[in-house]
C-alpha cells in the first residue's frame, strides 16, 4: 500500500506541466508549437534558453519535491526500503508529467523530472546523471542522445552499486524490485523518445543549443 501512496504523491507532484503554464504567460500553447511537446527542450527552442532553463528547473523540482515529502513522511518508519519509495515517487512524477490526465495525457518525456528524481535520490548517481549528459550534449548537441544515455548508464550503475553492497539497509528481494522499476523507468523513456531514436538513427534528428541556432 506504501508503494501506491508513494506513486500516487508522486503523480499529483507530476501534473504540474511547468512547460504549459509559463507558454500560457507567453500567449501560447506550447503543445501547438515544435515538437508539440511539453517539456523543457520543446520550451528551450520555442520560447528560448532563459525559459527552456526554467521550465527545467520547475519539472526537477516538482519531483524533488516529492521524494522530499516521501522522505519526510516514510523515512524513519521505512528506513530499509527508502531508496525503493523514493524510487517509486519518482515513477509517479514522472507519469504524471509524461500522461496528466487534465491534458488528455499529453505531457512531456520525463527527462528534467527524471533529473529531479535522481537529484533526490542519491548526490553519487546525480554527478554521474550530470557529467554523462552534458559530456555528450556538448559534443553532439543531441538532448536525446544525451537523455538515454544516461537512463542507461545509471541503470547499469544501480546494479553494480545495489550488488556490491551500496544499499547496505535494502534487502535482495527490494533491490531487485529497484532494479525492475528503474528498467521500466528506462523503457518508457526509449519508448517517448522512439521518432529521436528513428532520427538519430537515420542522421536527421535536430540538434539543440544554448544559442539563438535553435531559431535557425
Amino acid at each position: 500500500m506504501v508503494r501506491v501512496i508513494c506513486v500516487l504523491i508522486g503523480y499529483v507532484f507530476g501534473l504540474f506541466q511547468t512547460a504549459f503554464f509559463i507558454g500560457k504567460m507567453h500567449g501560447i500553447d506550447i503543445r501547438e508549437h515544435g515538437s508539440g511537446n511539453s517539456g523543457t527542450t520543446n520550451a528551450l527552442r520555442v520560447l528560448g534558453t532563459k525559459v527552456g532553463l526554467l521550465v527545467f528547473a520547475g519539472d526537477a523540482l516538482k519531483c524533488i519535491f516529492a521524494v522530499l515529502l516521501v522522505r519526510l513522511l516514510f523515512g524513519q518508519k521505512y528506513p530499509e526500503m527508502i531508496h525503493l519509495l523514493c524510487l517509486y515517487t519518482g515513477a509517479g512524477a514522472i507519469l504524471g508529467h509524461n500522461y496528466p490526465f487534465y491534458m488528455n495525457f499529453k505531457g512531456g518525456k520525463g527527462i528534467a523530472a527524471t533529473a529531479g528524481m535522481v537529484i533526490a535520490f542519491d548526490p553519487w548517481f546525480t554527478l554521474v546523471g550530470v557529467i554523462a549528459f552534458f559530456s555528450t550534449f556538448f559534443i553532439t548537441h543531441y538532448v536525446s542522445l544525451g537523455s538515454l544515455l544516461v537512463y542507461t548508464i545509471l541503470m547499469i550503475m544501480l546494479v553494480i552499486f545495489g550488488q556490491m553492497g551500496y544499499f547496505q539497509e535494502m534487502s535482495q528481494a527490494n533491490l531487485i524490485e529497484m532494479y525492475i522499476l528503474f528498467a521500466l523507468l528506462m523503457a518508457m523513456a526509449f519508448w517517448k523518445h522512439r521518432q529521436n531514436i528513428a532520427r538519430l538513427l537515420k542522421g536527421e534528428e535536430r540538434k539543440t543549443y544554448l544559442t539563438k541556432k535553435n531559431k535557425e
